[in-house]
């Protein structure tokens, strides 16, 4: 006979850098020591292009420019003082003042490379109080990381996404609005198919959309020369790990000059862009005072939205900003899906401009900051027949101005861990797939409406329902109750009953002739 021998789950370089930046923990939390991590995970990156382009630089026998900033720059590389280099701090990894050392050598990066302008923590980690040991710990882990190795597979990129997800479920409702899940981005970036123009995002967190959007285009073979970025934070210590995690990556992006509020300071007044991907806050409270922004230009058209709610707020400065073929995908709390007064005239003229293109709703417990169930709003400004070619993909639209997508997905989904749901590949692939369908001229014909999962609607449908958005008021919805044979259920459960019954007689007749051959007979 074979024993099996249990086997140990070996755990991913992602993981077992994870877990020796839990060492951090203690005193620090993890809102904190985010920042420290991923600094130090960008230094060890542009640590490694630049010894890379010096070496360059070397054999080619070009040694009087190995201190020259335009030499770097010129090759969209960082140039690194000598006591910002990977190799200094982890030769002084031991030393009492590594934290003073850091922050010294992040602040000389950000000197030195205009295009890092507010992108890194200044005189941060010598202010936590971190113990020499842990610190030194985390240098070492760190140094693993061969930045360099695989430049196809992005390994800086994908532990600096895994981390960022990791601390946004670590800090769960607390504090983690800096992070949209990353199935979540892929799905938007799957339907609105970013492919060139410019990508907007006017609350983009650590900039997980547009991470998304170059993947987008990087898979269909697309250029991602071919787009802009541009982007609103409002939050100075997100809007820092924004820059980074696009620094990372080699992504260009205006975030504005510095982090701001997008409503009170629209950074990007004269931005009219071809995408825009968006998470903004859910349900954000007194978000301007009565008498402020009541006349503002990105109402034009609409009523002003209401102060109790920035919802429509966000809605209409998204509807402003979009191109004359501008296509929008963001996520919204559910309830800005009906209502009366403001709200509903605003969604009422939506619909009458064709503006709205289709509304998913998505599974509860997919936000590490939330368990309710949100929306996925598509908008678009042109919902007229015209084809689009980008990449390896085709799209032959049909006309749609007076049809909405309604799509309901809170079957969908698989495991995350433990407690939260995420879509995979399949999934996502299954969803896109609906919703070109339904757009396509071709494709069209193969589109069915299918009970709680997708309908299609004529905007008079939506005017007779008082111009709700809720997909469950369209979305055909089984009865399951209906459909069963009370007869022959009857029948199956007094089977059942019979059996349980009998066996239970039979279990008390062995039962009393135990205690009978025992000489303890009892009597009923």
């Amino acid at each position: 006979m074979v024993k099996k021998v249990a086997t140990k789950k070996q755990k991913s370089f992602e993981e077992t850098l994870w877990d020796s930046a839990n060492k951090l923990r203690g005193g620090v939390e993890p809102s904190e020591y985010k920042h420290v991590v991923l600094s130090l995970i960008f230094l060890k990156f542009v640590s490694d292009m630049f010894e890379e382009r010096k070496q360059e630089l070397l054999d080619e026998g070009k040694d009087m420019m190995v201190d020259m900033v335009e030499a770097y720059t010129m090759k969209n590389v960082f140039y690194l003082p000598e006591t910002s280099r990977w190799s200094f701090i982890q030769a002084n990894a031991k030393q009492d003042d590594i934290a003073i050392k850091i922050d010294t050598a992040l602040y000389q990066i950000e000197k030195n490379n205009k295009a890092l302008k507010g992108a890194l923590p200044d005189n941060y980690l010598s202010g936590l109080g971190l113990k020499q040991s842990s610190l030194s710990a985390l240098i070492d882990t760190i140094d693993n990381i061969q930045t360099q190795a695989d430049k196809e597979q992005d390994l800086v990129g994908r532990v600096y996404e895994y981390f960022l997800g990791k601390f946004a479920l670590s800090e769960g409702k607390k504090k983690g609005e800096f992070y949209t899940p990353k199935s979540i981005v892929k799905l938007i970036a799957e339907l609105i198919e970013p492919y060139n123009g410019k990508i907007y995002d006017p609350c983009c967190g650590s900039g997980g959309m547009f991470v998304q959007s170059m993947k987008f285009i990087t898979q269909h073979r697309g250029n991602t020369k071919d787009v802009s970025i541009y982007g609103q934070e409002q939050t100075n210590a997100t809007y820092k790990l924004a820059k980074m995690n696009l620094a990372i990556r080699g992504i260009s992006a205006n975030l504005g000059a510095v982090a701001d509020d997008t409503f009170s300071k629209d950074q990007h007044q004269d931005l009219k862009a071809d995408y825009i991907m968006a998470n903004p806050p859910f349900n954000l409270k007194d978000w301007r005072a009565d008498d402020e922004l009541t006349d503002d230009p990105r109402w034009a058209g609409y009523t002003t939205p209401p102060t109790s709610n920035a919802n429509y707020g966000w809605i209409l400065h998204m509807v402003s900003k979009l191109s004359e073929n501008g296509v929008a995908g963001f996520i919204l709390a559910n309830g800005a899906l009906s209502g009366d007064g403001g709200e509903k005239a605003i969604r009422r003229r939506m619909v009458e401009n064709n503006l709205v293109e289709a509304v998913i709703i998505l599974p509860r417990s997919m936000f590490f900051t939330t368990d309710i169930s949100v929306t996925l709003w598509i908008l678009n400004k042109n919902k007229k027949a015209h084809d689009v070619k980008h990449g390896d993909l085709a799209r032959y639209y049909r006309d749609r101005q007076d049809e909405i997508l309604f799509m309901d997905l809170r079957q969908e989904g698989i495991p995350l861990e433990k407690k939260y749901i995420q879509f995979d590949e399949e999934i996502i692939g299954k969803i896109a797939n609906t919703f070109h369908t339904w757009q396509q001229t071709l494709a069209s014909e193969e589109y069915q409406n299918i009970p709680e999962y997708c309908y299609s609607a004529h905007k008079d449908e939506v005017a007779k329902k008082g111009y709700s958005l809720v997909p469950s008021k369209y979305i055909e919805f089984v009865n399951r109750d209906e459909n069963i044979d009370f007869d022959a259920k009857m029948a199956d459960l007094q089977q059942e009953f019979s059996e349980l019954l009998k066996a239970e007689e039979e279990s008390k007749s062995d039962l009393l002739d135990v205690f009978k051959e025992l000489g303890y007979e009892i009597k009923l």
